[in-house]
């Protein structure tokens, strides 16, 4: 990184540096480098400013044009052969000043440098030579010169050389020759009727060359210096940065143009911020420390800034508009300033100019000449130098001029370049601010470039122009020298050693340091020390004069130092020489002992080596024996476990494949003996249920014969009575059969009696010696008995019934005779009629004994359905025995209902009987609610797309009957397990999978729940069919509930697993309610949830960053590093988009149904469109063209997700965003001001309000292509309709509102989501292995 940013600042000072000395530079350049954590480098980006392209065409003595034409000049031979160059002074752009060769500067060693820079910093080859074709053809384009043509006001190419220098750039351009020629010589002007071809006269061709050298230039400038950013790279985390900027100082020449107005206006705002930084940092620090001292004055340049960019009257102003002007002059634009500034004081007319105006700076006054003004704010390519290079066949000269937007409106080419110097200016200005800057100005000594020589007078000048002098002032007239108390006293504390000593103040040493000095006029402040002007030197000079004394002591002593030990060295010395003469001789004699000792140990070794040789021989033929006799043993005990470890092998497969194919044959076996015994016992059990089913319908059709036969009865009996006046013998003689059959009943019921105590007794044994499950076969055998004598007793009722009907017929025959005898037999009539009477009164308390019995089964019943399945079955059958044996309803009931005039019988009460069943009863329904709401607790997961804990709940609710039961706390246990799982839960997983659970359970009731009407109907249908003696008779199968069938009464639990109506108590509707509830608030708390997500986002969506719209906005769109940064734009985009899969998935695993996700991304969508578009109407800088190519970009990214999302979940989603959708659209569009107000507000943008419109219209502004927004009428239309509009109040709100609404009903809910089958669902192993709730499972297991 350190070695890239050295060559690209190389590069960019060798190729861009010019005059008669070889630092100087005519643009301004702000480096930016940026360091990591340990400090180094990781980062940098260099900002150029105002370059000076007139420099290309023109330039005085004794300057040079820039170096990058020198050093192609000075190249190798073989470059300048094939570019066509030669000495630097063949070239019009060169030989305009005498200035070729710098002295000491090699320009040939400086083209070989920047090669290597160009390398090094990432410039290909093949660019490399792009670059110097381009910078060849700009110096033969200066020697292309013009003569008059044949035509008036015609140029052509002057000679035979402008000819070649013009073939010369074509070729190196890649254009082609007459095409350039033409834009040369000739402009095309389009009219609506033609398009003309005008000829340029050789001024104005001399002037349209210079014109593209410079284009082409500044753009090659342009490309470099992108080039040498994208290379470097940025880092975005760097902590820390350094900013270097080199630009020009203040500048005041016989003539002052345009450049020295930019130049100038850059240096007072330099000036201004030197002042508010130096200064007020100056003063800030006396109050800080609380010295006295008197406001220093200063001069405040505010006015001279506002004079030149304020808006809408500053200069920069009144010159833009005079460009967009087509008839303006310099000297219209010089008269507009007379006239806005005559009265300003910074202002200043010449008396003897008309186009001059002066401006006093804080530098001093400069004098500008207007001439040029426009001509050089203009910042536009000529169309045919555009189409021109657009159409080279080189890559690299048609990416320097991209194609343009087809643009005609004249304002849209104009661009100003003092409003984009003012706008990098500011930009400039703002990254000051925001650092801690340094100053350092530079003074140049002499204009001889001689080392040891001042001009006073340009020194005084120069230190005048920047502010030193200004500088200097203020701080004499304060106090310029500041030391801490811990700095002064280690530096001067040697002036008075005495105040150092011991423990003493700094702020007490200091003084009494300066008292002892004789210094006048210091401050002393609460941690610094401030001196005047002149202070310093006096005590340095004080100090200098002690340390100087102090350091002859020291030489004093140090000389004799090296007297001393120099004796010393001189004494070593001679020892150590006779110590060398006394070594020498020992060393001779060591020498020819050692000799001696070597002889003998040579001697030694040779005769060991010898030994050691033949030992190794002889070892290396005994290691070769052994080897071979080894590998034979080995490889015989080898072969031999081998040939045994396959016969095991066999062996071990042969075995187990005769163990498996005997398991496979058992297996088989068994199989189809399970099947056959299991298909025989299922045959058997369907035979069962099949006839059970047959005579449950025949006994439904027999009830129903039955009660229309009563009804005929009824009748019937009203009509005899009736006659029965006229019927005396014949009622005599049937009051005797009547008393006869009444003993009869009276004997039966006597029987009856008998067996029930009998029955009650049997029951009690049974109870007590039953097995805790007893089988259901058993149940549904004694259920067919008692039907089976139901059955009999009925026809018996039959037969009666036809033997009353012949006797009414002998009746009717007697009647006659009967009536003779009737008054005889009127006394007896009576007696007769007062026994029916007491005989229908026992009827009556029979019928009340029978009511009471029934209801009393319907409790037993309803306890049976709520007790545990597997003992559902033993408790059903020990309470139908209960109610055998106490009310005898089966076959005891019929029996009774044959005699009319049977007297009351009493029964036992039956509560202490059931007291204890009806106990244990209800703790096991409690134990079984504490078990499921455990169960429920948990997260038990989906089988398949079905919530399991949704359906336990349901069948669990189902089977208990809890939806027809008037009080019951399971309802609130369930909601309460519910509402604490979600009450602080800000998990989307969690809130998902109970918003799944909650809406199938609501779905479940929706569809199973009836109307409260039906429960109320239900009574009086009961009350009409047992007005008579059999529908009472009948009612104890009636009395069964509505929700349990027959089949649940025969025992089988499939009824459970459908959907079907139950009436429902007021409880089950309040838990519908409120489980309505907790599905709205679940969707609420998920929705809010997932806006809080990417609320933080759609901040930073919704404006593009500014670095990276700067970057697009210099036009470097096709560059690589421009393609990174627009996916980095996009990265918070994308962070939404990452945010609403991970939300959908969540939603997908926990199967919440597809209905309630696409309401929860369109409200969402919605929410997004809200945001961004409020912000959009609220921010002007969010209303630019690039930003909205920001937010087009991101909401491509939105809409590939809503078609990943399918149209299953993500619904209308994408319709939501229709608003920002229309205003982002509108940004984005080209030639606005060509649009009228229908055409936007009915083809563009429909759904957007006047007021909305007109507010983006007026909000717009282009920091791209420099377009402007729709046309002035359009805005006077839109101004005209929001008058008319304003007084309805909804339309003079431009801005959205949020809909946090809940947008569903149940039973859209329900309309929405598929049939549940919840038939095979497995129960959870907590309550799997309960025996209260084996109802779940299907009944063959």
């Amino acid at each position: 990184m350190n070695q890239k940013l050295l060559n690209a600042w190389t590069l960019l000072w060798l190729t861009l540096i010019f005059l008669n000395k070889y630092c100087c530079s005519r643009f301004g350049k702000f480096v930016e480098i940026q360091f990591d954590k340990q400090g180094r480098i990781s980062g940098a980006a260099i900002r150029t400013y105002l370059l000076e392209r007139s420099r290309v065409c023109q330039i005085s003595d004794p300057e040079r044009n820039y170096h990058c034409f020198y050093l192609l000049c000075a190249a190798p031979q073989e470059e300048i052969e094939k570019y066509k160059l030669g000495n630097p002074k063949s070239f019009h752009y060169l030989n305009q000043s005498n200035c070729y060769d710098l002295v000491g500067v090699s320009d040939a060693h400086d083209y070989l440098a920047t090669r290597r820079a160009m390398e090094i910093v990432g410039i290909s080859d093949k660019e490399q030579e792009a670059i110097f074709r381009v910078v060849a053809a700009i110096l033969h384009l200066g020697n292309i010169e013009f003569a008059k043509g044949k035509e008036i006001d015609s140029s052509v190419p002057k000679d035979d050389k402008a000819k070649f220098h013009l073939k010369m750039t074509a070729e190196l351009l890649m254009c082609n020759a007459e095409a350039l020629e033409d834009a040369l010589c000739k402009r095309v002007m389009i009219t609506p009727e033609e398009v003309i071809k005008r000829s340029l006269d050789p001024q104005s061709a001399a002037v349209s060359r210079d014109g593209l050298a410079k284009t082409i230039y500044s753009r090659l400038f342009d490309w470099l210096v992108d080039k040498i950013n994208s290379s470097i790279g940025q880092d975005p985390n760097s902590k820390s940065l350094i900013g270097v900027l080199d630009i020009y100082g203040f500048e005041s020449f016989k003539t002052n143009s345009f450049e020295q107005f930019c130049i100038n206006f850059t240096n007072e705002k330099l000036q201004q911020h030197f002042n508010q930084h130096v200064f007020k940092m100056e003063q800030e620090e006396y109050t800080k420390e609380e010295i006295d001292w008197s406001y220093i004055e200063f001069v405040d340049n505010q006015d001279v800034l506002d004079l030149i960019e304020k808006k809408p009257g500053g200069i920069v102003a009144l010159l833009d508009e005079a460009c967009m002007f087509p008839k303006s002059t310099h000297e219209t634009f010089a008269n507009k300033l007379y006239q806005t500034f005559k009265n300003h004081k910074r202002f200043i007319k010449p008396k003897l100019s008309r186009t001059d105006f002066t401006i006093s700076h804080y530098a001093g006054e400069v004098l500008y000449q207007s001439d040029l003004f426009l001509d050089k704010n203009k910042d536009y390519v000529v169309p045919e130098h555009q189409d021109l290079l657009d159409d080279s066949k080189c890559p690299f000269v048609a990416g320097l001029f991209p194609p343009l937007p087809e643009e005609t409106s004249k304002s849209s080419k104009f661009s100003s370049i003092g409003s984009r110097f003012k706008l990098q200016l500011q930009q400039l200005m703002e990254t000051l601010s925001s650092t801690e800057p340094h100053y350092i100005r530079c003074v140049k000594p002499n204009n001889l470039l001689k080392p040891a020589i001042f001009e006073n007078v340009n020194i005084m000048q120069q230190l005048r122009c920047g502010g030193v002098l200004e500088a200097i002032r203020i701080s004499c007239a304060g106090y310029p020298t500041r030391r801490p108390f811990f700095d002064f006293i280690n530096r001067f504390g040697l002036l008075a050693p005495e105040v150092v000593e011991g423990n003493v103040d700094e702020k007490v040493a200091c003084k009494k340091i300066l008292e002892k000095m004789g210094l006048k006029g210091y401050q002393i402040g609460k941690t610094k020390l401030f001196l005047r002007a002149g202070q310093m030197a006096e005590l340095d000079a004080r100090r200098a004069e002690v340390l100087s004394n102090a350091a002859k002591t020291i030489q004093r002593r140090i000389r004799t130092h090296i007297a001393r030990k120099q004796f010393i060295a001189l004494r070593k010395a001679t020892i150590v020489v006779q110590s060398i003469c006394r070594g020498r001789l020992a060393c001779t004699i060591f020498e020819q002992m050692r000799r001696e000792a070597a002889a003998m140990k040579i001697q030694k070794n040779t005769r060991r080596y010898q030994a050691w040789k033949r030992y190794r021989k002889l070892h290396f033929s005994v290691l070769v024996l052994q080897t071979g006799l080894r590998v034979m043993a080995a490889r015989n005990e080898f072969r031999f476990k081998k040939t045994t470890k396959a016969a095991i092998l066999v062996q071990a497969r042969w075995r187990c494949y005769k163990a498996a194919s005997y398991y496979k044959k058992l297996k088989r076996g068994t199989i189809v003996t399970q099947c056959l015994w299991r298909g025989r016992i299922a045959k058997r059990e369907l035979r069962k249920l099949k006839m059970a089913a047959r005579e449950t319908g025949a006994l439904k059709e027999a009830k129903d014969k039955l009660e229309k036969h009563v009804e005929e009865l009824t009748w019937r009996l009203q009509l005899e009575k009736r006659l029965r006046t006229d019927l005396e013998e014949a009622k005599a003689q049937e009051v005797a059969k009547l008393q006869n059959s009444l003993q009869e009943l009276q004997y039966k019921v006597k029987e009856a009696n008998a067996l029930i105590v009998k029955e009650r007794e049997a029951a009690k044994k049974a109870i007590e010696e039953a097995p805790p499950v007893i089988k259901e076969t058993q149940v549904l055998v004694q259920d067919t008995q008692k039907i089976d004598t139901l059955t009999a007793e009925v026809e018996n009722l039959r037969t009666s019934l036809e033997s009353e009907r012949q006797s009414a017929d002998d009746l009717k025959r007697k009647y006659n005779e009967a009536q003779k005898s009737g008054e005889e037999r009127q006394k007896k009539l009576e007696e007769t009629e007062k026994k029916v009477h007491q005989l229908q009164e026992s009827l009556t308390r029979l019928e009340e004994k029978l009511s009471n019995l029934e209801s009393e089964n319907q409790v037993l019943r309803q306890q049976a359905v709520s007790m545990a399945p597997n003992k559902f079955l033993s408790g059903r059958s020990r309470s139908t025995i209960q109610r055998a044996a106490e009310s005898g309803h089966i076959g005891v009931d019929t029996k009774i209902g044959l005699d009319l005039h049977i007297p009351p019988i009493n029964h036992r009460d039956p509560s202490e009987v059931e007291e204890k069943p009806q106990k244990s009863l209800n703790e096991k329904q409690q134990e079984n609610q504490e078990l499921l709401i455990r169960c429920i607790s948990q997260h038990l997961g989906f089988a398949g797309n079905r919530p399991i804990a949704a359906c336990i709940i349901y069948k669990c609710l189902l089977q208990w009957r809890s939806f027809e039961v008037e009080r019951t706390s399971v309802f609130d246990r369930i909601i309460q397990t519910i509402g604490n799982a979600i009450e602080t839960q800000d998990n989307n997983d969690i809130l998902a999978y109970w918003l799944s659970n909650a809406s199938t359970l609501l779905l479940l009731l929706q569809r199973t729940l009836k109307a409260s009407g039906a429960a109320g109907m239900a009574p009086q249908r009961r009350r009409s069919s047992s007005a008579t003696l059999f529908g009472r008779m009948t009612q104890s199968f009636r009395g069964a509930p509505q929700g349990v069938n027959i089949s649940l009464i025969n025992g089988s639990m499939n009824g459970v697993d459908t959907l079907r109506q139950v009436e429902a108590k007021y409880p089950a509707l309040l838990f519908k309610q409120q489980l309505t509830a907790y599905v709205e608030k679940i969707y609420g708390m998920i929705r809010d949830n997932l806006k809080k997500e990417i609320s933080p986002l759609l901040g930073l969506c919704i404006q593009a960053p500014r670095i990276s719209r700067a970057s697009l906005v210099k036009g470097s769109s096709r560059s690589v590093a421009n393609t990174e940064a627009q996916r980095a734009l996009i990265a918070h985009w994308q962070g939404i988009v990452k945010s609403l899969g991970n939300f959908l998935n969540t939603l997908k695993e926990n199967h919440v149904p597809p209905f309630l996700v696409r309401k929860v991304f369109t409200q969402i969508f919605s929410f997004i469109n809200v945001q961004l578009f409020n912000s959009l109407l609220l921010r002007r800088e969010c209303c630019s063209f690039s930003n909205g190519e920001y937010v087009k970009a991101g909401l491509a990214e939105l809409e590939h997700w809503c078609y990943k999302a399918t149209d299953e979940y993500a619904g209308s989603s994408w319709d939501e965003l229709k608003h920002i959708r229309q205003a982002i659209g509108f940004l984005v569009i080209h030639q606005k001001p060509k649009k009228t107000l229908d055409e936007i507000s009915h083809d563009l943008c429909p759904v957007l309000s006047i007021q909305q419109l007109y507010r983006i219209s007026t909000m717009y502004w282009d920091d791209k292509y420099g377009t402007h927004s729709v046309s002035s009428d359009v805005i006077s239309n839109m101004r005209v309709l929001m008058t008319e509009d304003s007084n309805n109040a909804v339309s003079n709100s431009f801005l959205l509102d949020d809909d946090s609404s809940i947008p569903f009903s149940v039973d859209d809910l329900s309309k929405s989501m598929e049939q549940i089958d919840i038939a095979d669902i497995e129960p959870p192993p907590l309550i799997r292995e309960n025996s209260g709730f084996s109802f779940m499972f299907p009944r063959s297991e």
